[in-house]
C-alpha cells in the first residue's frame, strides 16, 4: 500500500517491444502499473506490442487476455492461413486479424481515448513507418509482418513489415511527451538458463505438408553436417533465432539513443515466439518484472 501511494497518479508513456509470443508480458506489465495507480497516457508499440498496446488503448484488453488465456496450440494451427504462391510469407495473416475483429471490433486510431503508435517498417524506402491514423486492426496487421512468416501489407506507397526490424523498442514516438515516466518493455532482454527445448515449431505445424517439406529438405541437409547444434534445427528454428539477434542488437542501439526512465527487459528465450499457449505464466512474468524494477 505505501508503494501505492508513492506513485499515486503518475503518468506513462509506455513503449511496448517486438518479440512474438514473448509480449503477453506487456499484459502483466499493464496490469502491474493499474493495479498500482500509474495513469498511461500515450502507446507506442511494434509487432506484438502494437497489438497488446492498440487493443489496451481502445479499452478491450480484458477480452484479449481472456482469450489469450485460453488459446491451445490447435487453435494457433487453425489461425494461420497459408498464402500460396509468390506472395512474400508463409501465411497471410487474414484469419488472425478478422479473428481479433470479430473478437473486439474495429476501431479508428484517432478515436482511441489515448494516442497511440503502430511502428512498422517500410522495405522500399528502409525506414520506419508511425501509423497513427486509420483501422487500429490494419496499423497492427501491418506491425506484425514477420518476414517470411506473414506476407507485406501495402500501406499507401509502402510495403509494411514488421516493425521490429527497423526498431524493436519504439520509444521515438513518444519520446517528447509531456508525461512523468517513459516505461520501456524489451522483450530482447539477455539470455536466461535454456529453458526446456521449444517444440514449437514442430508441434504447431505437426502434419501439415509444408513443415514436413521443410522438415525432409534439413534433414538431406543435416546428412552433411558435423555440428550436432546444427543438425536439430530446422529453417524455422535458424531464422527465428536469427531476427530474435538482430532485434536484440538494434533494440541495445535504440534503447542508447532515446533511453527510457525506466526498462523492463524480458528475456528473448522466455519462450518460443508462437508459444501463445503459454499466456498465463508469460502475463505473471511480466507483472512480476513490472513489480521488480517500479519497487
Amino acid at each position: 500500500m505505501e508503494q501505492k501511494t508513492l506513485n499515486s497518479n503518475k503518468t506513462v508513456s509506455l513503449v511496448l517491444g517486438s518479440g512474438g509470443a514473448r509480449g503477453l508480458a506487456h499484459i502483466g506489465v499493464i496490469k502491474w502499473l493499474e493495479e498500482n495507480n500509474y495513469r498511461i497516457k500515450s502507446i507506442s508499440g511494434c509487432s506484438i506490442g502494437s497489438l497488446i498496446g492498440g487493443v489496451y488503448a481502445a479499452g478491450k484488453l480484458n477480452q484479449l487476455e481472456k482469450w489469450m488465456r485460453a488459446i491451445t496450440k490447435l487453435d494457433i494451427v487453425t489461425l494461420l492461413d497459408f498464402s500460396w504462391g509468390n506472395s512474400g510469407g508463409v501465411f497471410k495473416g487474414d484469419k488472425i486479424i478478422k479473428t481479433l475483429v470479430d473478437l473486439l471490433e474495429d476501431i479508428q486510431i484517432e478515436d482511441l481515448p489515448i494516442p497511440y503508435t503502430a511502428v512498422a517498417a517500410d522495405i522500399v524506402t528502409e525506414k520506419e513507418v508511425w501509423i497513427n491514423s486509420g483501422s487500429l486492426f490494419n496499423a497492427i496487421r501491418a506491425s506484425v509482418s514477420l518476414p517470411l512468416f506473414f506476407t507485406p501489407i501495402p500501406y499507401k506507397d509502402s510495403v509494411l513489415i514488421d516493425g521490429g526490424v527497423l526498431n524493436p523498442v519504439p520509444i521515438a514516438p513518444v519520446f517528447h511527451d509531456d508525461t512523468d515516466l517513459t516505461i520501456a518493455v524489451n522483450l530482447g532482454g539477455a539470455l536466461i538458463k535454456e529453458p526446456e527445448e521449444s517444440k514449437t515449431s514442430q508441434e504447431l505445424t505437426e502434419g501439415l505438408n509444408l513443415q514436413e517439406s521443410i522438415r525432409k529438405f534439413m534433414q538431406n541437409f543435416d546428412k552433411k553436417s558435423k555440428d550436432e547444434t546444427i543438425k536439430k534445427w530446422g529453417m524455422y528454428d535458424v531464422a527465428d533465432k536469427a531476427f530474435d539477434t538482430m532485434q536484440s542488437t538494434i533494440a541495445r542501439l535504440k534503447i542508447a539513443a532515446y533511453p527510457p526512465d525506466i526498462e523492463i527487459e524480458i528475456a528473448r528465450n522466455a519462450c518460443g515466439t508462437l508459444e501463445f499457449d503459454r499466456a498465463e505464466e508469460l502475463i505473471q512474468l511480466g507483472y512480476d518484472k513490472a513489480s521488480q524494477m517500479l519497487k
